[in-house]
């Protein structure tokens, strides 16, 4: 039903990259295939080389090389009257804008992108450009706005057996019946996504389905160990292709597990590392998740109480800032656990 996954922003002459190329092969072919194009004047292979450049980019964490790279393959595919290149690179700085917590300017980019990609007739940056949407929602916890999107983008992947879209509507989908406490569904959704990936070769969709596997096994059945093999599986990959944001993601859910499972010590050291990685790559979401896991786990060996509601206080702010609605009752649900007093409202402090 499913072919191989393959990377559709990898371009023009790179197309030839696997959607497991190595980050820093891309990024070297990328920039190499970029000067030979800018120096032939083509305008149209450089802005698509300009676009593989930007995703590496970014997905190795190097956020202000990545902005550079899609402002950059944005330029020359408007010099070159090439509109679906225009859309890619507004898809890329979508995604980047998302990925640094920037959540209008990614749904402005990203909206522009899928108006652009259809009206230049390519239907895959259309379709990878509302996906960016449903995903940024998702993130912010607008499930109810992007729930039937992720369901209509899941249909038409599924349409086309395009395996990296079905898997990655999957699991989006899946995260949201997590989120919401359905479990056995999200857990099922995390396994056929799974699937897909393994059975496509798509070493990075598996190793996200494998972090939410993890999850559900360790916060639904309490297997701490099979959670942290799943997690130690996925690792691989992202060592592998050097995904620096999922490496940091998956420490980050290692330190879930350790916490759900009362090893603070580990899970502190853990959570840690995960903030470290997140704050080299100003990845703002990831942090405020880490800091939240860091200071629950700190509570729980010793930490004066003041201190720990103070950083409570600050991380609702924080969230409330980048507006994650879900994150932000995470933090609530933190203040419970600890037996700390909820932050007072504004109301409640003008009585």
């Amino acid at each position: 039903m499913y072919g191989k996954a393959f990377a559709p922003e990898y371009q023009g002459a790179l197309t030839t990259l696997s959607v497991n190329s190595s980050l820093t092969d891309v990024l070297a072919a990328g920039t190499e295939r970029l000067r030979a194009a800018e120096r032939a004047g083509e305008r149209a292979e450089a802005a698509r080389s300009g676009l593989a450049v930007a995703e590496a980019h970014r997905r190795l964490g190097q956020v202000a090389d990545a902005d550079r790279a899609w402002k950059a393959s944005y330029r020359t595919a408007r010099a070159a009257g090439d509109g679906a290149g225009m859309a890619w690179a507004l898809w890329s700085g979508g995604t980047l804008a998302r990925q640094r917590g920037a959540f209008p300017l990614a749904w402005r980019l990203l909206r522009l992108a899928a108006e652009l990609g259809g009206r230049a007739g390519d239907v895959v940056v259309r379709g990878y450009s509302l996906a960016g949407m449903a995903e940024t929602g998702r993130i912010q916890g607008d499930y109810e706005a992007v729930t039937a999107l992720h369901e209509q983008l899941l249909a038409e992947a599924r349409k086309r057996g395009e395996a990296r879209h079905t898997v990655w509507a999957l699991e989006g989908i899946a995260q949201i019946h997590r989120n919401t406490g359905s479990y056995d569904t999200a857990y099922a959704l995390f396994e056929e996504a799974a699937g897909i990936a393994a059975g496509a070769d798509d070493r990075r969709g598996h190793a996200w389905a494998l972090r939410g596997l993890a999850d559900i096994v360790s916060v639904r059945d309490g297997d701490a160990e099979r959670a942290l093999e799943l997690l130690t599986e996925a690792e691989t990959s992202c060592r592998a292709m050097k995904l620096s944001g999922a490496l940091a993601y998956n420490h980050k859910m290692r330190g879930n597990v350790l916490y759900r499972d009362r090893r603070y010590a580990e899970a502190r050291d853990v959570y840690a590392q995960a903030l470290a990685e997140f704050e080299e790559m100003g990845e703002p979401r990831g942090r405020a998740l880490s800091r939240l896991g860091l200071a629950k786990s700190l509570a729980r060996l010793g930490r004066d109480r003041d201190e720990t509601a103070a950083e409570l206080d600050e991380l609702a702010a924080l969230l409330d800032g980048i507006g994650l609605r879900h994150a932000r009752q995470m933090v609530e649900r933190a203040r419970t656990e600890l037996g700390l007093t909820p932050a007072r409202t504004e109301t409640e402090g003008a009585r």
